[in-house]
């Protein structure tokens, strides 16, 4: 199962120390996601990781970044839509439905499906899926090894979501927030 990180909103004096221990401690992908911080203040942090660290990042917000370092890939979201022509890096994007799941699962590399739990990093942000809608959901193939579960995801859930058949699980908060990494 992936495991991804997907960072703080906002670009922090933490981040680089943080982005290395995580690559440090084996997690998979890193998704540079920082709505509320400009271009330029992801850039700085982008600049200062290896290349080999910036191999294992995917892009949410300012997609222009990812030819300029050389990324893992782009992240498709609210803010940003499509991909630019030619575009052959990895493919991924965020879903808050099954009908999503099934509309978008083959032109994807992996979706992210949220919220399986109530958020951890966003508050009032509450689970949108019982606990048998997922086994309907994984019985019908809809949660596959392309779908990627993600909010209040900790890693005492990891093995429920492996039974369900989920491909990988995103964490905030759980990484932020506790000392488990």
């Amino acid at each position: 199962m992936k495991i991804i990180a997907i960072t703080t909103p906002k670009v922090t004096s933490d981040d680089l120390p943080i982005i290395r221990g995580l690559i440090g401690k084996g997690i998979d992908v890193i998704h540079l996601r920082k709505p509320d911080s400009c271009i330029d203040e992801c850039r700085d942090l982008l600049l200062r990781l290896t290349d080999k660290e910036r191999g294992r990042i995917v892009i949410h917000d300012y997609p222009e970044l990812y030819d300029e370092f050389q990324l893992l890939g782009i992240h498709i979201n609210k803010n940003v839509t499509c991909f630019t022509s030619g575009y052959s890096g990895l493919r991924t994007r965020s879903c808050h439905s099954f009908e999503e799941v099934m509309m978008y699962k083959d032109d994807y590399d992996y979706l992210f499906l949220s919220p399986i739990f109530n958020s951890i990093s966003k508050q009032g942000y509450l689970s949108g899926f019982t606990h048998d809608k997922l086994v309907r959901a994984s019985e019908e193939g809809i949660i596959d090894r392309k779908v990627v579960a993600l909010g209040g995801v900790t890693f005492d859930k990891i093995e429920y979501l492996k039974g369900l058949g989920f491909g990988g699980a995103a964490m905030i908060g759980a990484l932020y927030n506790t000392s488990q990494i």
